[in-house]
């Protein structure tokens, strides 16, 4: 049994266990007949257990204990004063407040590990995984396999395949002058460009994102994947321009494209080098 399932079944069991109480305490008030005493109390214990969950067990044990201490003091001022005598049976008081809030934090606590672990898990997911959670496109695994698949087609059947990388034009500066909203602005708009900009049968890739960098497999040559380029650039000048948050910035594209040469290349990691390397040669506006 590993940690998760142990955190899942204890949080199932500190759950029964609070229901059970919780159903315990109702019996016990409606044996009792002082309906005043019974109504603040459980209002109380309702206070105890939510302070038990913000504020952590310490707090609520405190909080617990120092309830125990002013029922004691108020059944004495009673006894002594009024001569007013207590059922015995209030004295489960004393125990459920402490007995529910204990209950309800070992619950809440195992699925607050849950909770962590799920978050790790699905981190560790997107960071070895094929997809990038900020803007939904495959990832460099991603990319990797399928230009696998995209040279083994062109060895096959001839088909010339071709990769586009997409840059941002002095990135470094840019990020210096960018808050962290209109960051994930850009690439949100820039994902969208070029997602939308290309064909259905082109697989758009998110492959960095310290130097947010794009790629994308197409079946064709230099001189279509070239008008591809030209359209993304064009589009996302306009899509820039149109932005609220962006237009203020100049912010250009810069693109690198390799057509895959097995005679110079030997893996799909040459293929996307080689349209890195070509993003240097691109100085035109």
């Amino acid at each position: 049994m590993n940690d998760d399932q142990r955190a899942s079944i204890l949080a199932d069991v500190y759950l029964l266990l609070f229901l059970g109480l919780f159903s315990a305490t109702a019996v016990l008030i409606a044996l009792t007949p002082n309906l005043a005493l019974n109504t603040l109390y459980l209002g109380i214990t309702l206070i105890l257990v939510i302070m038990t969950y913000f504020f952590g067990v310490v707090a609520g044990l405190i909080a617990n204990l120092t309830f125990i201490f002013i029922q004691a003091l108020v059944m004495i001022y009673l006894n002594a004063s009024h001569h007013a005598a207590i059922p015995l049976i209030m004295v489960f008081w004393l125990l459920m407040p402490l007995l529910l809030s204990a209950t309800f934090y070992g619950m809440t606590r195992r699925l607050t590990q849950l909770q962590s672990s799920n978050a790790k898990l699905r981190a560790d997911i997107l960071k070895r995984g094929a997809f990038d959670e900020q803007t939904n496109l495959r990832t460099t695994v991603a990319y990797i396999q399928d230009a696998q698949v995209f040279i083994e087609t062109n060895r096959r059947f001839q088909l010339p395949v071709t990769t586009v990388i997409i840059r941002i034009r002095y990135y470094a500066e840019i990020r210096r002058m960018m808050s962290e909203q209109q960051y994930r602005d850009l690439l949100r708009l820039t994902s969208d460009t070029i997602t939308a900009a290309t064909r259905d049968n082109d697989i758009t890739y998110s492959l960095n994102q310290d130097n947010p960098t794009w790629a994308i497999l197409l079946f064709s040559d230099q001189p279509g994947a070239q008008i591809a380029a030209n359209r993304i650039k064009g589009q996302f000048e306009k899509r820039v321009q149109q932005s609220v948050s962006l237009n203020s910035l100049e912010i250009l594209l810069v693109v690198g494209i390799a057509s895959w040469d097995a005679d110079q290349m030997k893996s799909p990691y040459d293929f996307m080098n080689a349209g890195i390397k070509e993003t240097e040669y691109d100085v035109a506006r």
